[in-house]
């Protein structure tokens, strides 16, 4: 990989999303919309506060897969990656491009969502509100890697947005925000041990309910950036050039 050339990358991508105002507006106001939604459906409950930190990490996570399987997949689609495949650009060059540029996208997001949860809402965060962010952010560039190695295996942007399901409801189902992962049947709590997703919800969990949960969430966001290279890795090994 070449700096120069994954920096070119990223201020491509980074130019085309600021001439797509829908694109900007999916991932920094649809997480809105779902946070406002959920609080107040359950205004005057202690339930926001029960799930509502957990769901700040899993809506941006699903938002940012659904949009970089998408984009990657049409760079694909179109001719793009062919073409700048041809220059000196390599694969991981293009996919840590892709990273870096919807990562700091998910620097946005994460502070304008975190910020509309906390004030706007009112969810009681019980620790360090930077902390919270920080969580946010790493949920959002897990959803932005897996969404990357999962447009490898797609053909169309239909089956892009169709491998959200196979992608994110399991990791949704089994991440303890529906059930605790410690009451699930046995096979199915050892499948929720590998899945990032899980140890996501955790750190967003750690964060809101105490004040000296630092050492929990360093050891959930190790394996959460752990997840995102190993994802990264394997996208640029199953990246094509285009699609048949």
């Amino acid at each position: 990989m070449n700096v120069r050339r994954t920096a070119v990358t990223a201020g491509r991508v980074l130019a085309q999303l600021r001439a797509d105002h829908r694109t900007i507006a999916l991932m920094l106001v649809v997480p809105l919309v779902l946070m406002g939604l959920l609080a107040w459906v359950f205004s005057g409950t202690p339930v926001f506060d029960a799930i509502g930190a957990a769901l700040l990490g899993v809506f941006p996570f699903i938002v940012m897969f659904v949009v970089t399987s998408v984009a990657t997949l049409r760079e694909r689609t179109s001719g793009t990656l062919e073409r700048l495949l041809t220059t000196p650009m390599g694969k991981g060059d293009f996919m840590l491009g892709y990273a870096i540029a919807f990562g700091l996208m998910a620097v946005v997001q994460a502070l304008v969502t975190t910020a509309f949860a906390v004030w706007v809402c009112g969810l009681d965060v019980a620790g360090s509100l930077w902390l919270l962010v920080v969580v946010a952010v790493l949920d959002a560039v897990l959803g932005t890697a897996l969404g990357l190695l999962a447009s490898g295996f797609a053909r169309t942007e239909f089956q892009a947005v169709q491998f959200m399901p196979a992608f994110v409801l399991p990791q949704f189902l089994l991440c303890g925000l529906l059930v605790a992962r410690d009451r699930l049947p046995d096979v199915l709590r050892w499948v929720s041990d590998v899945l990032p997703l899980s140890y996501a919800v955790d750190a967003m969990k750690s964060v809101t309910t105490s004040a000296a949960a630092g050492g929990d969430v360093a050891s959930d966001a190790g394996i959460i950036v752990l997840w995102v290279a190993v994802a990264l890795v394997l996208g640029s090994l199953t990246l094509r050039r285009r699609t048949a």
